[in-house]
Protein backbone atom coordinates (compact mmCIF):
# COMPACT_ATOMS: atom_id res chain seq x y z
CA UNK A 1 0.00 0.00 0.00
CA UNK A 2 1.28 3.55 -0.76
CA UNK A 3 0.79 6.57 0.22
CA UNK A 4 0.61 9.95 -0.48
CA UNK A 5 3.85 12.35 1.37
CA UNK A 6 2.58 13.95 4.46
CA UNK A 7 -0.92 12.33 4.09
CA UNK A 8 -2.51 9.77 6.01
CA UNK A 9 -4.89 8.75 3.08
CA UNK A 10 -4.08 5.26 1.82
CA UNK A 11 -4.05 4.77 -1.49
CA UNK A 12 -4.76 1.34 -2.71
CA UNK A 13 -6.92 -1.50 -4.84
CA UNK A 14 -8.92 -4.31 -3.17
CA UNK A 15 -6.90 -4.49 -0.05
CA UNK A 16 -8.36 -3.01 3.73
CA UNK A 17 -7.41 0.40 4.44
CA UNK A 18 -4.71 1.13 6.96
CA UNK A 19 -4.07 4.32 8.46
CA UNK A 20 -0.37 5.45 9.56
CA UNK A 21 -1.19 7.12 12.24
CA UNK A 22 2.69 8.08 12.97
CA UNK A 23 2.58 10.10 10.04
CA UNK A 24 3.40 13.96 10.52
CA UNK A 25 0.17 15.59 11.13
CA UNK A 26 -0.89 19.12 8.83
CA UNK A 27 0.33 22.05 10.12
CA UNK A 28 -2.25 23.89 12.17
CA UNK A 29 -1.61 27.48 13.42
CA UNK A 30 -0.62 27.62 17.58
CA UNK A 31 -2.77 24.95 19.37
CA UNK A 32 0.27 23.77 21.09
CA UNK A 33 1.12 27.31 21.47
CA UNK A 34 -1.73 28.41 23.20
CA UNK A 35 -1.69 25.12 25.37
CA UNK A 36 1.60 26.09 26.76
CA UNK A 37 1.08 29.99 27.10
CA UNK A 38 -2.94 30.83 28.93
CA UNK A 39 -4.34 33.38 27.49
CA UNK A 40 -7.27 35.42 28.92
CA UNK A 41 -9.62 37.94 28.15
CA UNK A 42 -8.25 41.79 28.31
CA UNK A 43 -9.28 43.69 31.97
CA UNK A 44 -9.49 47.58 33.22
CA UNK A 45 -6.06 45.89 35.04
CA UNK A 46 -4.02 44.99 32.42
CA UNK A 47 -3.97 48.96 31.46
CA UNK A 48 0.22 49.44 33.10
CA UNK A 49 1.28 45.91 30.89
CA UNK A 50 0.00 47.05 27.70
CA UNK A 51 1.83 50.54 27.89
CA UNK A 52 5.09 48.91 29.32
CA UNK A 53 5.03 45.95 26.27
CA UNK A 54 4.52 48.80 23.74
CA UNK A 55 7.03 51.00 25.13
CA UNK A 56 9.88 48.45 24.86
CA UNK A 57 8.56 47.73 21.28
CA UNK A 58 8.46 51.29 19.94
CA UNK A 59 10.35 53.59 22.53
CA UNK A 60 7.33 55.37 22.87
CA UNK A 61 4.70 56.23 25.66
CA UNK A 62 1.71 55.77 24.26
CA UNK A 63 -0.82 55.67 27.26
CA UNK A 64 -3.32 57.40 26.19
CA UNK A 65 -3.64 55.56 22.96
CA UNK A 66 -3.90 52.59 25.07
CA UNK A 67 -6.63 53.84 27.60
CA UNK A 68 -8.92 54.61 24.79
CA UNK A 69 -8.51 51.39 22.87
CA UNK A 70 -9.11 49.75 26.44
CA UNK A 71 -12.24 51.38 26.80
CA UNK A 72 -13.15 50.81 23.88
CA UNK A 73 -12.68 47.11 23.72
CA UNK A 74 -14.31 46.96 27.39
CA UNK A 75 -17.55 49.29 27.22
CA UNK A 76 -18.07 50.19 23.17
CA UNK A 77 -17.78 46.90 22.15
CA UNK A 78 -20.96 44.19 22.47
CA UNK A 79 -18.27 41.48 22.29
CA UNK A 80 -14.62 41.26 24.02
CA UNK A 81 -12.32 39.86 22.34
CA UNK A 82 -9.22 41.29 22.79
CA UNK A 83 -6.71 38.98 25.10
CA UNK A 84 -3.65 38.80 26.69
CA UNK A 85 -1.06 36.10 27.58
CA UNK A 86 0.30 35.70 30.89
CA UNK A 87 3.50 33.76 31.81
CA UNK A 88 4.48 33.26 35.77
CA UNK A 89 0.53 35.37 35.90
CA UNK A 90 2.84 38.10 34.40
CA UNK A 91 1.40 39.88 31.11
CA UNK A 92 3.62 39.31 28.26
CA UNK A 93 1.72 39.94 25.18
CA UNK A 94 -1.71 41.30 24.17
CA UNK A 95 -3.65 41.35 21.11
CA UNK A 96 -6.32 44.00 20.96
CA UNK A 97 -9.09 43.64 17.99
CA UNK A 98 -13.13 44.33 17.74
CA UNK A 99 -15.73 42.69 15.65
CA UNK A 100 -17.24 44.76 12.78
CA UNK A 101 -20.95 43.66 11.34
CA UNK A 102 -20.18 45.14 8.05
CA UNK A 103 -18.71 48.23 7.23
CA UNK A 104 -17.99 50.51 2.97
CA UNK A 105 -20.43 48.52 1.57
CA UNK A 106 -19.50 44.91 3.09
CA UNK A 107 -22.03 42.86 5.07
CA UNK A 108 -19.88 40.22 6.07
CA UNK A 109 -18.88 39.82 9.56
CA UNK A 110 -15.50 41.01 10.44
CA UNK A 111 -12.83 41.01 12.94
CA UNK A 112 -10.17 43.92 12.54
CA UNK A 113 -7.44 43.50 14.92
CA UNK A 114 -5.98 47.02 15.67
CA UNK A 115 -2.68 46.47 17.92
CA UNK A 116 -0.66 43.24 18.85
CA UNK A 117 2.79 43.16 21.22
CA UNK A 118 4.86 41.04 22.63
CA UNK A 119 7.23 41.90 25.79
CA UNK A 120 10.89 42.08 24.27
CA UNK A 121 11.86 39.65 26.97
CA UNK A 122 9.24 36.83 25.17
CA UNK A 123 9.94 37.09 21.48
CA UNK A 124 10.25 33.83 19.82
CA UNK A 125 8.61 31.70 22.75
CA UNK A 126 4.98 31.56 20.62
CA UNK A 127 2.94 34.26 22.98
CA UNK A 128 2.46 36.02 19.41
CA UNK A 129 1.72 32.40 18.17
CA UNK A 130 -0.62 31.64 21.39
CA UNK A 131 -2.62 35.13 20.78
CA UNK A 132 -3.40 35.00 16.96
CA UNK A 133 -4.43 31.33 17.76
CA UNK A 134 -6.83 31.90 20.60
CA UNK A 135 -8.02 35.31 18.93
CA UNK A 136 -9.09 32.97 15.59
CA UNK A 137 -10.07 30.00 17.47
CA UNK A 138 -12.52 32.69 19.94
CA UNK A 139 -13.54 34.28 15.98
CA UNK A 140 -14.42 30.95 14.61
CA UNK A 141 -16.73 30.39 17.84
CA UNK A 142 -18.27 33.80 16.71
CA UNK A 143 -18.92 32.96 13.39
CA UNK A 144 -16.73 35.66 12.17
CA UNK A 145 -15.85 35.24 8.41
CA UNK A 146 -12.70 37.22 7.58
CA UNK A 147 -10.08 38.75 10.04
CA UNK A 148 -8.42 42.64 8.99
CA UNK A 149 -5.42 43.94 10.13
CA UNK A 150 -3.39 46.58 8.83
CA UNK A 151 0.72 46.91 8.58
CA UNK A 152 2.94 49.46 7.37
CA UNK A 153 4.51 48.35 4.37
CA UNK A 154 8.06 49.29 6.17
CA UNK A 155 7.24 46.56 8.90
CA UNK A 156 9.19 43.62 7.60
CA UNK A 157 8.76 41.62 10.85
CA UNK A 158 5.26 42.17 11.30
CA UNK A 159 4.53 41.02 7.91
CA UNK A 160 6.74 38.42 8.47
CA UNK A 161 4.74 37.15 11.40
CA UNK A 162 1.06 37.80 9.91
CA UNK A 163 2.77 35.84 6.65
CA UNK A 164 3.24 32.71 9.14
CA UNK A 165 -0.06 32.82 10.85
CA UNK A 166 -1.84 32.87 7.51
CA UNK A 167 -2.75 36.82 6.67
CA UNK A 168 -2.97 37.04 2.95
CA UNK A 169 -2.78 40.61 1.49
CA UNK A 170 -6.62 41.62 0.31
CA UNK A 171 -7.61 42.16 -2.59
CA UNK A 172 -9.02 45.97 -0.92
CA UNK A 173 -6.91 48.88 -1.32
CA UNK A 174 -6.64 51.49 1.51
CA UNK A 175 -6.55 55.05 0.49
CA UNK A 176 -5.43 58.03 2.41
CA UNK A 177 -4.60 61.72 1.75
CA UNK A 178 -2.93 64.05 4.54
CA UNK A 179 -4.69 67.28 5.39
CA UNK A 180 -1.62 69.06 6.75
Amino acid sequence: MSQNAGSNIPQHVGEAAEINYSATPAADYGPLARDRIPVRSMTEGDLRALVAIDRGITGRDRAVYFQRKLSEALTESDVRVSLVAELDSVPVGFIMARVDLGEFGRVETTAVIDTIGVDQDYRDRGVGRALVSQLLANLATLRVEKVRTEVGWQDHDLLAYLDRSGFRPSQQLCFDQSLA
